[in-house]
């Protein structure tokens, strides 16, 4: 039986962390690099494109959710997300994640999305942001 508890959602072999992500830069490669403040752009566009992600049960986007555990912009245009779904049961398992994986990939400058699914720490109410909790009726 699979163990669900981290699953990635890529096509290859399963690699030990995201090491196989970061391509090393030097100075005849300085492609690679992105200073602080265009990473920081990138990161934002990413929020903004995983927010129009939504969970096709709940009528609230899966980053005002608190389903996006982490995000990495890292060199050469790869981006490394951690994500989470409400349940190991939820009927999108198989499309949410999919779903904000091929919406990042139409980023201009993202080249690779490594997305991984994982249910450590279990997703709680108290993840979702207050605008979330809101409009569900938390507050």
């Amino acid at each position: 039986m699979q163990d669900l508890s981290t699953r990635k959602m890529d096509n290859s072999e399963p690699k030990e962390g995201k090491e196989h992500l970061k391509d090393k830069t030097t100075s005849e490669n300085p492609q690679g690099t992105m200073s602080a403040s265009e990473e920081k752009a990138l990161k934002e566009q990413i929020i903004e494109m995983i927010k129009t992600c939504y969970d096709p049960e709940i009528p609230v986007d899966v980053y005002a959710l608190g389903l996006i555990y982490d995000i990495q912009v890292l060199p050469l245009g790869k981006v490394y997300i951690l994500m989470t779904l409400t349940s190991p049961n939820c009927p999108a398992a198989e499309q949410l994640p999919q779903e904000v994986k091929d919406k990042v990939l139409g980023i201009e400058q993202v080249q690779d999305v490594e997305l991984e699914l994982t249910f450590d720490p279990p997703y709680t109410t108290d993840m979702m942001s207050e605008e979330a909790k809101l409009e569900l009726g938390f507050l």
